[in-house]
């Protein structure tokens, strides 16, 4: 073993507060058969030819260079030792710069400070392992779950630079929440119109042949890891052939049986079989079982009488179980709104007429239960609408986050009303109010200059109380003068926060991802990586990691997708860094402390060997697990104890 310490002068950037002279002599006392040398600029071109040479002339196989900080150049350095023909982990820094010539005003204090950083790298590095870094095949497909707006875009994207994708979506039909809705903030584009050349792209565009959508389906089992999951989906049977149906519709008027329709939040009906709501896509029509009385032992086959295609009809259709390959997983499940409900004072699912902000929204929708047009269920247009925004939100008994966009939503609502009933007068009751960006700001200001409209601030959402009036609504409130009063309500529009999906913690627990205190999605980190969970390979994108609108969505899953294309490459294996922690198997007693406390779920437990187990893949060196292990039989390579208690030494000495 023959260690080499290289001092960089940086200039004079280093030099001009460390004697490099008396550092040598210092260090030569404490190590003799240590080589020392030093280099002006280490990280230019001649510097680093420089070093190369060193280690190759002088037989140098651990280096300590003294020069600025790792997170500039050890990359560098291991790049010299690895261009020499030694191994890049036979190699230590020490921040001189940063550490100790910008932050110490005295030389002989700076000196004698850089003397012990340098005895504490040396010690050091006489400990380090020769790691090796590994390769992994990987496999370029990608699952996505959820064909919202984000897992769309992000389908399409990966398809057009050749990949193949398969989309796992729950419901019938795909376009998420807004293809439910007429209208989208701020500028007033029809949902479905806006979403539909990707949702023509996906199913009938040049790269479709490169995607699988699985619709009424869901990820039932996930193993593997980074570059090679494996994924089992479960596709319940939609009992028509896709394929062969044209969306005719010819079946639906014949079905004797009428249902809720949940598409439309129960607020009309539904055949048994159909489609979701007109223009809905796939275009197919399929049968819900529950509804249907064939499925309930009756001998009904209507809808096939008036099918005009042999075979679209699959009665004996199945449940299947299907496993796919894929390297990358991306999750863009959404999201769905608080239950007003819990807010008894607000009177919703008491009062007929008070809906929260997804029910006003079919409302709208010329699909939806009244074809687009605002009436009570008197049949009568409103005289008088109340909008309450921030229900749920901004408040520590229910939700304490800002959802974002439920400002814009009620202030397009109050727009809607105006254009489709001009007679109507509107009030906003509001907590606070959030219009963003560069464009959503109109809206707030046609809703403030229209005399017809009011705004009112309230402090609590206790201080709104609904009561029954007959046919309306009454509804006592703070009238924005420190007094309250009572007003009557045609109708009331809740306008709730923004919370996780119903599926968030299933789909969670079979991806080992965890959630946040409101229960999304943790990311790898709030403001750098908010496309990535805390478990490689798996992406985030949408309102299933935070609330926001349809371009924050659309914008994450393309992040979402340039991750994927540039760490899964066809032909391209993985590499696998070795600054992994490691288990010693004989000494283990299988008491899984490791497997709860590691942040990236890279710690599995094998019940047969009664021990736990690092994947190399997931592990991102972070040594939580070396820290907790109660009997220290979990290594960290590279930051080994015996490796950190000797520069501690060293520093401390």
């Amino acid at each position: 073993m023959k260690v080499g310490v290289v001092f960089c002068k940086c200039g004079t950037a280093i030099t001009e507060k460390i004697d490099a002279d008396q550092v040598q002599q210092r260090l030569k006392k404490l190590y003799p058969d240590v080589d020392f040398v030093t280099v002006d600029l280490a990280c230019s071109e001649g510097g680093k030819e420089f070093v190369e040479a060193y280690l190759k002339d002088k037989g140098i196989d651990r280096m300590v260079i003294s020069a600025c900080s790792p997170r500039d150049h050890e990359n560098t350095f291991k790049g010299c030792m690895h261009r020499a023909g030694r191994n890049p982990y036979l190699m230590q820094m020490v921040n001189a710069r940063e550490q100790i010539a910008w932050v110490t005003a005295d030389k002989v204090a700076a000196t004698d400070k850089a003397v012990r950083y340098l005895d504490a790298a040396v010690r050091r590095v006489m400990l380090h392992d020769k790691l090796e870094s590994k390769q992994l095949d990987i496999c370029p497909d990608v699952l996505i779950i959820g064909a919202g707006p984000a897992g769309l875009k992000t389908a399409l994207t990966l398809a057009e630079s050749g990949r193949k994708v398969i989309i796992v979506e729950k419901t019938p039909v795909i376009g998420g929440m807004p293809v439910r809705y007429e209208d989208t903030f701020p500028k007033m584009e029809c949902g479905p119109c806006m979403l539909e050349p990707i949702m023509g792209d996906i199913l009938h565009g040049p790269h479709s042949a490169d995607i699988e959508l699985l619709t009424m389906a869901e990820v039932q089992g996930v193993v593997g890891s980074y570059g090679n999951f494996i994924v089992q989906i479960k596709q319940r049977p939609r009992y028509v052939d896709p394929h062969k149906c044209i969306g005719c519709g010819e079946c639906t008027a014949p079905c004797p049986v009428s249902t809720k329709n949940p598409f439309n939040y129960n607020l009309d009906e539904k055949k048994a079989v159909g489609f979701t709501f007109a223009g809905a896509l796939p275009n197919s029509v399929y049968i819900d079982p529950e509804a249907c009385v064939r499925f309930k032992g009756e001998s009904c086959q209507l809808c096939k009488d008036a099918c005009p295609v042999e075979g679209a009809f699959v009665f004996d259709d199945k449940e299947r179980v299907l496993e796919r390959n894929v390297g990358a997983i991306a999750v863009m499940i959404g999201s769905e709104v608080y239950d007003c409900s819990r807010i008894p004072n607000l009177g919703y699912g008491k009062f007929p007429e008070v809906y929260n902000s997804v029910e006003f929204e079919r409302i709208l929708s010329s699909t939806g239960p009244t074809s687009g047009e605002i009436k009570s269920r008197t049949g009568k247009p409103p005289e008088n609408v109340a909008i309450v925004h921030c229900v749920g939100s901004l408040d520590s008994k229910h939700k304490d986050y800002c959802s974002s966009v439920c400002c814009q939503a009620a202030f397009k609502f109050s727009h809607l009303i105006d254009k489709r009933v001009p007679t109507a007068k509107i009030t906003h009751f509001f907590k606070e109010l959030v219009v963003p960006g560069k464009e959503e700001f109109h809206l707030f200001h046609e809703a403030q200059n229209n005399t017809k409209t009011k705004l009112i601030r309230y402090g609590s959402i206790e201080e709104l109380k609904v009561s029954g009036s007959g046919e309306r609504i009454s509804m006592e409130h703070p009238n924005g003068k420190g007094a309250t009063e009572k007003t009557i309500f045609d109708m009331v529009v809740l306008c709730p926060a923004m919370i996780p999906a119903e599926d968030t913690a299933k789909v969670g627990k079979l991806l080992e991802l965890t959630q946040d205190k409101a229960g999304f999605f943790d990311e790898m980190h709030g403001r750098m990586d908010s496309s990535l969970s805390k478990v490689k390979g798996v992406c985030l994108a949408g309102t299933c990691q935070a609330p926001g609108d349809i371009q924050r969505s659309i914008n994450q899953g393309l992040a979402a997708a340039g991750t994927i294309l540039s760490g899964l490459v066809p032909g391209r294996k993985l590499e696998i860094d070795p600054i992994k922690a490691s288990v010693d198997a004989a000494r283990c007693s299988g008491c899984r402390v490791c497997n709860s406390v590691c942040p990236y779920k890279a710690i599995s437990f094998d019940p047969a060997k009664k021990i736990s187990h690092v994947n190399e893949v997931l592990c991102m060196g972070c040594g939580t697990c070396v820290a907790a292990c109660p009997v220290g039989v979990i290594k960290g390579n590279h930051f080994s104890n015996q490796e950190i208690m000797a520069e501690i030494d060293g520093v401390l000495s």
